[in-house]
This record gives structure tokens, C-alpha cells and sequence, in this order.
């Protein structure tokens, strides 16, 4: 059967060799077919993973919010014919927070293999270095925009925090990153533990956790970069 391969790309601009393993090239270099978010970006991500790839010979279909569900069937169809496809995401792991996940499934569906290959995941990186639970612990992806709606999520993620003992991850855009710090310390309780982890992988990388009350006196600049937050009792 014919194998769907989920190629992680970076988080942002780093040096490949610290976050993917050599076979990730080697698989990718002889990939012909690829389901990606952006065309652009996809080719330029290719073109540094795989020098020596020939960019007019590959053949590339855009999934993304404007996809309808009926294109995403015809998206496999080298599949159907025996050839090997691989899915890019924007940035990090396919299928997770991604668009990438809608055409996994149609894969699974039609019982071919799917290889998830190795790479950075910001939310599990962010984990990691939080020092919360990591047994137990779920992402909320976006949370609402409207203040009233955010605060009401925010609170509800809190209360499962300290009920469940489980660690809440989240993401905003990043352009809105510090909006959302600061609702994040107007909503929660003062001992309420924040982690926030920005640039993960990159030369940037910012990794902390603090109280609410103590994120108050030493407020980051996260503008404009790829950030994700949890919190945690």
C-alpha cells in the first residue's frame, strides 16, 4: 500500500539539522506529490531540506480553511494509483492544530499506511519545559477573540486545572499575544502557575514559568512571536 507521510518543517528560521533527523530528507528527496498549506512556503521549506530536489517536477495541492471537503478526496488521488504522498504543515507537525488532519483521515478511511515522521511540536516541546503535568493535559487551540468569551474560557480552563490537576495549553495569533497575556493575568487567580514559550527551536527561544501574580512584574515583549501558553494550579 502506498504510504502518507507527515513531514514536520521548522517553527521558524534554524539551522534543520538540530531539529530533523537525516531520514526525513532522504524519505522526502524522492516524494513526487505533496499536500500542503501554502505552495510557496512548501517549495522554499523543500528547497533547504532537499537541495538537490528538482521543485518543477513535484506536483503540489493547497489544503487549507478555503479547502471543500469534496477536493480534499481528489487530493489523494496518486494514492489511488500506487504513488507515495507527503503533507507539509505551515509550521511544525502535520495533522496537529493543522489543516492536515482532514486528509489523514480520508487516508485512514481508505486503509493506506500513514508514517508520522519526526520534527518539532511546539506544544509538546512547551510541555516539556513547563514543568507541569505531563501525564495529563489537553490543548484548547484558539481560545474566543470577544473579552467577556475569552474570560469565560480562560476561567473554565483554570477551574479544570485545578480540579483535574491537568495541564491547559492554548495558542493566539501573534500579533494578539500580548492582549492575551494580559487577560490571562486580569482572569486568573494570583497563584495560578503561567508557563509561556515563545520562538521554541529558534535562537530566540524564551521558556517561563511563573505565578500570575509574578508574571505582573516581569511582563515579556511577545509581539509577533509564535508563542503558546499554559497554565496549570
Amino acid at each position: 500500500m502506498p504510504t502518507l507521510y507527515l513531514i514536520p518543517t521548522t517553527l521558524g528560521e534554524c539551522d534543520l539539522a538540530r531539529v530533523f533527523p537525516p531520514r526525513n530528507a532522504e524519505v522526502t528527496a524522492r516524494l513526487r506529490h505533496f499536500i500542503v498549506e501554502n505552495v510557496r512556503s512548501a517549495r522554499r521549506f523543500l528547497k533547504r531540506l532537499c537541495p538537490d530536489i528538482v521543485i518543477d517536477e513535484l506536483t503540489f495541492y493547497e489544503l487549507n480553511e478555503h479547502t471543500r471537503p469534496a477536493d480534499m478526496e481528489g487530493m489523494l488521488r496518486p494514492m489511488d494509483e500506487g504513488s507515495d504522498m507527503g503533507v507539509l504543515s505551515e509550521a511544525g507537525c502535520p495533522a496537529v492544530a493543522d489543516p492536515g488532519a482532514d486528509v489523514v483521515a480520508v487516508a485512514q478511511r481508505r486503509g493506506y499506511t500513514v508514517e508520522p515522521m519526526v520534527g518539532p511540536s511546539s506544544l509538546l516541546l512547551a510541555l516539556m519545559a513547563s514543568g507541569f503535568n505531563g501525564q495529563s493535559f489537553a490543548f484548547a487551540g484558539y481560545l474566543p477573540v470577544l473579552p467577556a468569551e475569552r474570560a469565560k474560557a480562560l476561567r473554565r480552563l483554570e477551574a479544570r486545572a485545578y480540579a483535574e490537576g491537568q495541564t491547559q495549553l492554548f495558542i493566539e495569533t501573534p500579533y494578539r499575544n500580548m492582549r492575551m497575556l494580559d487577560d490571562i493575568l486580569r482572569t486568573c487567580q494570583p497563584d495560578t502557575r503561567l508557563c509561556v514559550a515563545a520562538d521554541l527551536t529558534l535562537p530566540t527561544e524564551y521558556v517561563r514559568t511563573l505565578t500570575v501574580r509574578e508574571w505582573r512584574r516581569h511582563l515579556p515583549d511577545l509581539g509577533k512571536r509564535p508563542c503558546i501558553f499554559l497554565i496549570y494550579k
